[in-house]
């Protein structure tokens, strides 16, 4: 694990006292009255260069400049119907906290379609759920606890898990990468349950070290960090039966009928009336740039398309990564 140095945290500050005023107030947004957490955070995900650092919180802020990300809690997805078809098909969800504060998150990776919009509105929703938990949960988490919380845990859930999935790995790959770049260093561990078969993968350390793969549902292992209120819906059966979870949807953390979900929308809604009295909100999606090329964070994303690929010449149905293509054929 990489040790950051004092003086390399000395630097990187002395260095950041020299961007532009236009970068300082967007970095307000990433760290949150820590800038120390930030500095770490940005040093970690670059193995204590302070240059490289440097560099990527640099292109991150001019990266949030450019496409206006600070402003992106006031640009609701509408009509409604088309939001709830999102959540519908991008299947992610924050059920509670753990025994120490920490924000959790649930996906959906089995399930997830991303069938219901364009790409653009899938990213948008994901920078909106990044940014409220940055500027919202984190922030309270952290006031509720006395003490300061930057990061989550996520659990993963494979049920239904099928080598259609590939048509989504470029999606994901996107989406793996903007967080490694602009949110780097955000999780302290990934727990996957309800996996069909084993991840016989060979992560590098520093991802290995967060990855938990769990035995069925991972209901014994997650209740040891979190209490049974806070299980997302998946974990709460007995057995390794589908995630169409039936019971009711504000149990459902999935759900724009979950609890977690309403105050999302309706604080993004809010923000819109605030920045926009007067006009009506545009229906449409925001476009924010991609990144270039494939990042380290997007192991992850990486590492599961392998598996794929592996689970299916096992059983004669490989296909190519590069033969896949993005749904985007949606305004």
């Amino acid at each position: 694990m990489c040790v950051i140095s004092e003086e390399a945290i000395a630097q990187f500050e002395a260095l950041m006292e020299q961007v532009d005023e236009a970068l300082k107030t967007t970095f307000q947004n990433i760290h949150q009255g820590c800038t120390r957490d930030a500095y770490l955070r940005f040093l970690t995900a670059r193995e204590g260069n302070v240059a490289n650092a440097h560099k990527m919180l640099v292109d991150s802020l001019t990266w949030r400049v450019e496409n206006e990300i600070d402003d992106i809690l006031a640009k609701p997805i509408i009509p409604t119907e088309l939001y709830r078809a999102i959540r519908d098909s991008q299947l992610i969800g924050m059920p509670g906290y753990t025994k120490e504060g920490l924000p959790i998150f649930a996906f959906g990776a089995g399930l997830s379609t991303y069938d219901k919009a364009s790409v653009h509105y899938y990213v948008q929703s994901h920078i909106q759920i990044n940014e409220y938990r940055d500027r919202v949960v984190l922030p309270a988490a952290s006031k509720k606890n006395g003490k300061h919380i930057s990061k989550s845990l996520k659990v993963l859930d494979m049920t239904g898990l099928k080598l259609s999935a590939l048509n989504q790995i470029k999606l994901l790959t996107i989406i793996s990468s903007i967080d490694d770049l602009n949110y780097p260093e955000k999780v302290v561990a990934y727990y996957i349950v309800n996996a069909p078969y084993i991840f016989s993968a060979c992560w590098k350390e520093r991802t290995r070290k967060k990855v938990q793969v769990l035995s069925g549902c991972g209901q014994d292992d997650l209740l040891k960090i979190m209490d049974y209120s806070s299980l997302p819906h998946f974990c709460r059966r007995e057995g390794s039966g589908s995630s169409r979870y039936s019971g009711s949807s504000n149990e459902n953390c999935y759900s724009l009928d979950h609890p977690f979900h309403l105050q999302l929308y309706d604080y993004i809604k809010q923000q819109a009336l605030l920045r926009r009295p007067v006009r009506p909100v545009k229906q449409g999606s925001v476009h924010v740039d991609f990144p270039d090329a494939v990042t380290e964070g997007t192991e992850f994303v990486q590492t599961l398309a392998s598996e794929f690929q592996k689970f299916g010449k096992q059983n004669g149905l490989a296909q190519s990564l590069d033969d896949l293509n993005i749904n985007d054929h949606r305004a």
